[in-house]
């Protein structure tokens, strides 16, 4: 059985929620990924959090990572928060976002992401943001 929302909302108070990517698919690599350590960080644009200013990503709040079901994936603490343009993202950011190989890897699939969405532009200005994973709710279903 599948650990519930509320259940992770009550063992985290004040935390918010979010789903990555835009496809079921980048969904489950995305969390892939955080599980297995590989990405501890991941870039978001300002108007991604108009609709719901306190989702915006706080140093130190824990918040709970979704499925692409909405179901609770992990609880992940920011640890740090930057504000970067996309021409400024540089070789050393690329490692810890986990899914890229390089700078241009990321280029592309930043680029891709956000003209599927209909607002890429070359000086858009993103949150990078460190986080670690708190809890694995997938450790939850196996006990």
């Amino acid at each position: 059985m599948a650990f519930a929302l509320d259940e992770a909302l009550k063992r985290y108070p004040g935390a918010k929620t979010y789903k990555s990517g835009d496809s079921e698919r980048l969904n489950r690599e995305i969390i892939r990924l955080m599980r297995s350590g590989r990405k501890t960080a991941t870039c978001a644009v300002p108007e991604e959090f108009a609709d719901d200013p306190g989702s915006y990503p706080e140093v130190g709040r824990i918040d709970i990572a979704l499925d692409w079901n909405g179901a609770p994936a992990m609880a992940t603490r920011t640890l740090s928060l930057e504000e970067i343009s996309f021409s400024q993202m540089d070789e050393t950011r690329i490692p810890a976002q986990g899914e890229f190989e390089d700078l241009e890897d990321w280029r592309n699939g930043y680029r891709a992401y956000y003209q599927r969405q209909g607002s890429f532009d070359p000086d858009m200005i993103f949150i990078y943001e460190r986080f670690e994973v708190v809890e694995d709710f997938a450790a939850e279903e196996s006990r």
